[in-house]
Parts: C-alpha cells; structure tokens; sequence
C-alpha cells in the first residue's frame, strides 16, 4: 500500500467518525455568523435613542431597578454597549445554570425586556455548537475532539487533492458543473475543500484554543517566545484599606466614561466580596471583544491593579501573545474583519458542513460502481464435414 492510500484510508475513516458532528458545528457555526446582525432586526429592545447632552444613569441606580426585575439572583454586572444601544444587567451562574439580562433605558432606567437564556434561539444554537446539545462535561471535549479530527483530515485532503502533474492540475482548480452528478459531487468535495482550506484551519484552530488547555498553552508558548500562559487570577482587593467610597462601581464608572471616546461601550463587574477586585473594560470598537482595555480596580482605593495575561490591562500595550488571544474569539467568527470577514466565515462553515454530506456520496459511489457489460461474443459451432 502506497503511502498516499494509506492516507487515503485514514481520511475515509476519520471522516466515518467525526461526518456528523463535523455538519453539526458547522451548520450552528453558519447560524452564528451573523447573529448581532439578524439580532439587531429581531430584538428591538437592545436598542435605544442616545442623548448626546445627557448622561447614562450610574451602574448602582440601574442595579437597584433591575434586582426588582431578578428576584431572587445576584447581578454580576452591567453592560452600557455604546451608541443607541441599550443598557443591560446581567444575571448568571453555573449550579445551577442560568443567565438572565434586564435590558434598560440608560438614560430613564425604563425596562424594556427582561431576556433569559433558555428562551433564547441563538443561545440554544450556541449550546449546539459548543457541545452539541450534550451535558458540557460530555459535549465539550467530543466537540473540541471532532475538531481536531477535521483539522487532521483538512491537511490529509490537502495532500489527496495535490495533482501529480500538471494536466492533472488544470482540473483540481474549477467545477465541471455540466458533469454528471458523481463527476460534480466530487469536484464540489475537492475543488470547494481546497477553496476554504486556510479560513477552515483558521475556524478550527481557533476554536481549539477553547477545546483543549494542552493546545491553548502550547499556541501562547509559541507565539510568546517561550513563555507560559498566566493562570486566570484576578488580583483582589487591600482589606487593610479603609474604603473612600460607598458606591466604588459608580467611581470606577464615572472614571472610565470620562476618558472613553464617544461610542465606547463600558462594562462593570459587581461583586459582593470585600476583598474581591472591580472588573471593568472599555469597548473601543463595540460588535467585536479583542479591542478592549481591562481593568480590575481596588474597591476600596480606585487604585487600578496590576494583572497578567490575556484579557487584562490595555490592548494597546498588550504582547503579541496577548493580542492574539483576546482577538481569538472575533477571528472564529470573522467580526475581526467585519461583515466581509462574518461572509467568508459563513461561506466557509457552509462548505465544512458539506464536505461529510460529499464525502460520503464519493464512498458510495465508489462502493456501487455498475459494472460495464462487455458485448456478448456469439461462439459459432463448427461442424465436421
């Protein structure tokens, strides 16, 4: 067996394995990509009239109205996401699991929806997407171990589609859509596969960083220069201190919307731990996450404190290392590039999800192949005279 069949029986079987959960994470990644924006025609109520002479209600008095709203759960922050765009106060927590947002006038504190996650569409395509409808302790590594598969069978295909000469490459590179349906099958599967090969292995590897914590440590010790990546810690709070401020949240915003331009969006955590630091962060380009300066303030001297990583301290003085990672999630997505990026992401995802749907087919195909009936040769009799 040639090494290229060897390979060839490796991709068969990997694609026998992983072809169904493959077309599920793409189909959702397809639904995904353009969720703000169907979001922003089906949700009227993120939305809202700016007052440009006006401020935003504080984060404490927009707290006060929403926990009438959230009985029974503790808010864990507040979100003010830009220009003409509603505040909301966000509810969540893991046992159990729930996530509630009360979505408010920042300006008269009027509540406009109250949303929960479990009568949300795109929260239920999300869950399929991240663990494919399964419990999260099952579902997460089957959808992070599938991934890895598809990424193994993107460079396997690779090598399968390279032509051997050059007439052989004349015909890798475009359609026959006047073929026979096996014929076009086959070039929808190749031709297309080599097409959103490089934006394919970039969604994967992306999300791999989420998948596993052995390929996320090892992509930051690479593109750090050999360091490691700081365990998530936020640093807390001097209890030593005596505390200048009855409300710290109100400071920390007020601080925070002074110096942010005109459409930046502010996020403020909320904590009811005393040593507990105050997570907040700027939004310089709302839509997207990688362009944010994080903050954890001392709640008790506004003193901003010093941590390390990803996801904290200001984008423009971040690492590489650093940069990479919080541009993570937008890449996957293809925001970093906006609509044209969420387009080539969406057109992408589709053809991922297709290539088990064709793949399949080539196999079948193969397997059943009609044997062409050579004409019958009349045998003639010779008699002895």
């Amino acid at each position: 067996m040639t090494v290229k069949k060897l390979i060839g029986k490796v991709h068969l079987w990997l694609g026998f394995i992983s072809g169904i959960g493959v077309f599920m994470i793409a189909i959702t990644g397809c639904i995904l990509a353009f969720q703000q924006e169907i979001e922003s025609l089906t949700k009227p109520y993120m939305y809202t009239e700016s007052k440009p002479d006006v401020n935003p209600l504080p984060p404490s008095t927009l707290k006060a109205i929403a926990v009438k709203e959230i009985k029974d759960k503790q808010p864990n922050g507040i979100n003010y996401p830009g220009k003409d765009k509603s505040a909301s106060v966000m509810f969540y927590g893991a046992d159990p699991d729930y996530y509630y947002q009360v979505f408010m006038d920042p300006y008269t504190g009027k509540v406009i929806n109250v949303w929960s996650e479990e009568d949300d569409f795109f929260h239920f395509i999300l869950h399929g997407h991240y663990y494919l409808w399964l419990p999260p302790k099952i579902g997460q590594p089957v959808v992070a171990s599938v991934t890895l598969i598809f990424v193994v069978m993107l460079i396997s295909g690779l090598i399968l589609w390279w032509p051997k000469n050059k007439a052989a490459a004349r015909q890798r590179f475009s359609i026959k859509w006047d073929a026979k349906w096996r014929r076009l099958n086959y070039d929808l599967h190749n031709v297309l596969g080599f097409y959103i090969l490089v934006i394919g292995l970039l969604i994967a590897t992306t999300g791999l960083v989420w998948g596993f914590e052995w390929f996320s440590n090892g992509l930051y010790y690479a593109t750090s220069g050999g360091k490691a990546l700081p365990p998530y810690a936020p640093p807390l709070s001097d209890t030593t201190k005596h505390a200048r401020y009855s409300i710290p949240e109100d400071q920390v915003w007020q601080q925070l919307l002074a110096k942010a331009p005109q459409g930046a969006g502010i996020n403020i955590g909320f904590s009811t731990e005393k040593s507990a630091s105050i997570a907040a962060s700027v939004n310089y380009r709302p839509g997207t996450y990688y362009k944010s300066d994080n903050y954890y303030f001392d709640r008790n001297t506004l003193a901003v404190l010093p941590a390390e990583g990803p996801y904290t301290g200001e984008y423009a003085k971040a690492s590489f290392a650093n940069k990479l990672r919080d541009m993570n999630y937008d890449i996957h997505v293809g925001a970093i590039l906006g609509i044209p990026g969420k387009i080539l992401v969406f057109m992408a995802s589709l053809v991922c999800a297709s290539l088990p749907v064709t793949g399949i087919y080539i196999w079948w195909g193969r397997r059943n192949k009609k044997v062409k009936k050579s004409p019958a040769t009349s045998t003639t009799s010779r008699v002895k005279v």
